[in-house]
This record gives C-alpha cells, structure tokens and sequence, in this order.
C-alpha cells in the first residue's frame, strides 16, 4: 500500500502558556498543504524499515512511522511488514513532516490490517506519537489548542492561492524555538483574524516564533521580505520554524534564492 503524506504550514502561531508537565500551550491554525512524502508499507516475512530521499538523521530504528507501526502491535495481532519512507518534506522547517509521517503509517495499517479504527481512534494514537500528529488524520483544516493536539473546527478556504515554501536549510530543534520563547496569553483569538481578508492577514496574524528566531537568523526575515516583495498577500514562519511561507493570488514569476534552499510552490 503506497501513500503520500503530506505537510502543513500554520496560520499564525501563538505561545500561551507553560504547561506544568513542561510542554507549552498553543493556538494555531494548521492548514494542510501538498508538498508530500511516500510512504510504502507491505506485508513482509520479517519487520523491516527502509528509507531513501533527504537523510533523516538519528537512529532509523527510532523512526515515527516505526513507532506508529509498534504502537498498533500492542493492541493488535500485526504481522511482519516492509515500511519504505522516501522522504521529501525538510525536517527541522515547521512542517510536521514526521508527524504527518506517523499519522498516515497508522492510517494505512488500519486500512491494509482491516483494523476497522474510526478516525476518533486513530487520533488518540497518533497523539501517543507526537503533538501534532492527530492533525493528519483527518487533514482538514483546525484551530490546534492545547499542545497542538486538541482541535477546533475552522471555516476557511484558501483555494485558489499559490503557497510558496521556501526552506533555507536551517534545522530549528524544537528545544531551540521554545527556548527563546516569552508565552503570552492574546487578547483576541486567531478564529476572529481568520474570518478577515487574507490581505490583513499581515498587520495581525503572527508567528510568536519569528520574533524569537529572526534575531538569530536574519536571512528568515530575508525571505518573508523577499515573499511580500514578491506580491505575496500573507507570508510567515510555519511552526518553529525554519521554513517561510507565502500566499499569492497569482503565481510569482520573479523569485530567486540560493540554489541550496528548498523550494516548493503549488495550489492550496
């Protein structure tokens, strides 16, 4: 069974608070996009992982889609299985890459098992596996509270815009971004931003992360600027970074970066 997992990119992001168990409370809107994994899963006569693509680094004994496929077995009777990743989303950009990794692994064991687990389910595990990856289940868009994980229908369509990813190669850990974060509770929800025109998006719609990582790397500030240079209606930081983003109406034809950044561009 083949799939593609894809990536997301968050529409404002906002660091409310420190959770006692050490994690931070968030609110973001996490909008799928179609820059895209594959991910092969195959019945096998022993358990077997294999990847291509970017390299992943780390251990791939430790990787998600692995974990994903464990994480079943405790429950279930699962037979063997060749799970083959070729990896195409950058890793460190904010992209939920891995995550939406996990959350098609289980996905499609449940389909290629008959496992019969309603999308409820699947979520509750997928949340076992990381903070966001119960978003890609059911891959639609969602206001994501909590610690990314607990989510909130969202009336919003951006068909018809062109999303260009710009990926400079910086790997951003997740300790990193949060290290240099100040949480703070807003006084307006993100919902009420959203039902404003994409246009501006731009004087009230931010990524509390762009002001704790631009500092550091002020090419990220580069490219937002070169974006909206480019006619970009809304740009941002999704996640934690380090990927930037823009939306246009119309595709930009006159974006150049550095011939080892990571481009993608397609129709939301």
């Amino acid at each position: 069974m083949l799939d593609f997992p894809n990536a997301k990119i968050n529409l404002g992001l906002l660091v409310t608070e420190k959770r006692p168990d050490g994690f931070h409370n968030l609110e973001s809107c996490f909008y799928p996009v179609r820059w895209c994994d594959a991910l092969e899963i195959v019945p096998a006569e022993k358990e077997t992982f294999t990847m291509s693509g970017l390299p992943v680094p780390g251990n791939p004994d430790t990787n998600l889609c692995l974990k994903a496929y464990r994480l079943l077995q405790q429950d279930f009777k699962l037979p063997p299985v060749h799970l083959h990743l070729h990896k195409v989303i950058p890793m460190g950009a904010g992209l939920g890459g891995g995550s939406a990794d996990a959350a098609f692994a289980l996905k499609q064991l449940n389909g290629l098992f008959d496992l019969n687990l309603n999308e409820d389910q699947l979520e509750n595990y997928a949340r076992q596996l990381g903070s966001d990856c119960a978003f890609f289940i059911r891959n639609k868009p969602v206001i994501a509270v909590e610690k990314g994980d607990v989510f909130q229908p969202v009336e919003l369509d951006l068909s018809g815009y062109t999303c260009v990813i710009v990926y400079p190669g910086i790997h951003i850990t997740t300790a990193e971004a949060y290290g240099n974060i100040t949480p703070k509770r807003p006084s307006c929800g993100i919902e009420m931003y959203l039902k404003q025109d994409v246009r501006v998006w731009k004087e009230m719609l931010h990524n509390d992360f762009e002001e704790a990582l631009f500092p550091r790397y002020p090419e990220l500030a580069g490219i937002k600027a070169q974006l909206y240079g480019a006619g970009a209606d809304y740009a941002s930081m999704t996640g934690s970074g380090s990927a930037i983003y823009g939306l246009f109406k119309e595709e930009p034809t006159d974006l150049f970066f550095p011939g080892h950044y990571l481009l993608w561009k397609g129709l939301l």
